[in-house]
């Protein structure tokens, strides 16, 4: 099959949404015979899929809001569009998004309705995962391709698999070894998520259902310095998020030893990933990224559901769910304790009792 059938798949996502991607497209990947190019939001689509063979090439674009004549960048992603418009599309993305922002670009661009699929015709099943959505989703062939496609291969796993490179893994070991870590449990803590930070700096807890306490960070912290001692335990954020970093750290001042605070490259936050003991975070794109690189996990959830949106594991590794609808509706209210048990448990740890009044409160 000619390079022109490559597949172009789109979606608008963010990190979690672009993480749930990778088995969609390493079944159109095998469907097609060749590598998917991908058209998404942001610059962390080519270092997520930096050492995946599913995805050949990448059509980047910055933002998607506001007139599309005021964006040079929107016209340089139609033009590129333009030139694999020989190419099967699938879209990926919800109907809104789809209509006012992704059909534009497909006319301005020329590219045939006959060679594009859209997931909104496919109708998602109740408590479907995206990802399962996502791969079904994988079986439909655009009108003109449907006598030259392969027909749907089965994927062995319905979760992503992700790989780090060779540099992103040595800017890993740069990283642990100048920091005396080498060798060491790592636990990895990811108290951030895309709603923390605002425009002037950190935004309010009471307005994100996805935020919990930095005293419970600190105290389970120190639990996990108890169960694991000779673990090094390790906040993450974004470079964007360094704030709340520094914040923890003058709250912490007096915590637990043997832990530490970094705003991450995304390439290398992946190669910690990779190897490290565990990870406890809040429902966010990182999570998504440990389990796919098989990372022991704990996760909490607020008002989402968990059956659509947990984390999955290609690798068979834990991922164990805290919090989420119907238990709750906000990710504050799930105590330190809770979370404390679930990592003792992936972590084959002396599971931490929670104290009666929590116990209490879970039970009504």
């Amino acid at each position: 099959m000619s390079k022109a059938c490559s597949p172009v798949v789109i979606r608008f996502g963010r990190l979690g949404d672009t993480v749930m991607l990778q088995p969609v497209l390493r079944k159109l990947y095998l469907r097609y015979g060749s590598p998917c190019r991908l058209l998404a939001l942001g610059g962390w689509p080519r270092i997520l899929y930096s050492a995946q063979p599913e995805v050949g090439g990448f059509i980047p674009l910055k933002g998607q809001y506001g007139p599309l004549w005021m964006h040079p960048q929107r016209w340089s992603a139609v033009l590129a569009l333009r030139h694999m418009r020989a190419a099967p599309f699938y879209i990926c993305e919800p109907e809104l998004r789809t209509r006012t922002k992704i059909r534009p670009m497909l006319a301005l661009a020329g590219i045939p309705a006959s060679h594009c699929v859209f997931i909104e015709d496919l109708p998602v099943q109740p408590d479907e995962h995206w990802v399962d959505w996502l791969l079904r989703f994988g079986d439909a062939t655009p009108a003109a391709f449907r006598t030259s496609a392969r027909a749907p291969a089965p994927i062995p796993l319905a979760a992503p698999r992700l790989h780090a490179s060779p540099a992103e893994r040595a800017e890993r070991d740069t990283w642990l070894q100048a920091r005396g870590w080498t060798g060491q449990p790592l636990v990895l803590l990811q108290p951030t998520n895309k709603r923390t930070m605002r425009w002037n700096g950190l935004r309010r807890a009471e307005d994100d259902d996805k935020a919990w306490p930095m005293d419970r960070w600190i105290e389970l912290a120190r639990v996990i310095r108890q169960r694991l001692p000779q673990a090094r335990i390790l906040f993450c954020a974004a470079p964007a998020e360094q704030a709340y970093l520094s914040r923890l750290l003058r709250r912490a001042d007096a915590g637990p030893a043997g832990f530490g605070a970094a705003a991450l490259s995304l390439g290398c936050l992946k190669a910690l990933m990779e190897i490290a003991h565990s990870m406890v975070s809040v429902d966010t794109g990182p999570a998504h990224m440990a389990a796919a690189f098989g990372c022991p996990l704990v996760v909490m959830f607020g008002a989402r559901s968990p059956s659509r949106w947990a984390p999955r594991s290609a690798c068979g590794s834990p991922v164990a769910v805290v919090g989420g609808r119907p238990f709750v509706q906000r990710v504050d209210e799930v105590d330190a304790a809770q979370v404390a048990a679930a990592w003792c448990r992936i972590a084959h740890c002396p599971v931490v009792e929670a104290p009666a009044d929590a116990r209490r409160q879970r039970a009504s």
